[in-house]
């Protein structure tokens, strides 16, 4: 299926710094991530509803954290019925979500949405502990796919 792109081209976002060696647009990422994704970095509330099939599930904000670290921008939330929020990115004119296979289409609006901070996400540790191993898991990706 892939991930939900809309706004300016999304080959035009590139990538900010050199950390992740081969990801140079956010769909380069996507395609990282795909190898990356696992139950230890979904959100320990949608764990048991994990699996490589649905691999984005209780990704977003790890996901959407991380892409900011690649191309900047902005992590912008969705709030859901269950008071939690998604994420997903803006960087200038280009609007990506890296995660929204785990929704059925037309189930997000996007035209309402708050801007999602760290110290927000990261307040708790749990989160935290998903965006580092996240992180690390993409750096070993890069790294062995460099040599």
């Amino acid at each position: 299926m892939g991930f939900r792109k809309w706004g300016d081209d999304i080959t035009g976002c590139r990538a900010i710094n050199s950390e992740y060696e081969g990801i140079g647009d956010p769909a380069g990422l996507y395609e990282a991530l795909r190898h990356v994704w696992c139950a230890e970095t979904c959100a320990p509330r949608m764990r048991k509803d994990w699996t490589p099939q649905n691999m984005t599930l209780g990704q977003c904000s790890v996901t959407a954290f991380l892409a900011q670290d690649i191309f900047g921008g902005e992590v912008l939330g969705i709030l859901l019925p269950d008071g939690n929020r998604h994420c997903f990115n803006r960087v200038g004119n280009c609007m990506f979500d890296l995660t929204s296979e785990q929704f059925e289409d037309g189930e997000l609006d996007y035209d309402v949405y708050d801007p999602q901070t760290r110290e927000e996400h990261f307040a708790k540790e749990e989160k935290r502990l998903r965006y580092e191993l996240l992180r690390e898991k993409l750096r070993e990706l890069c790294s062995r796919s460099g040599e």
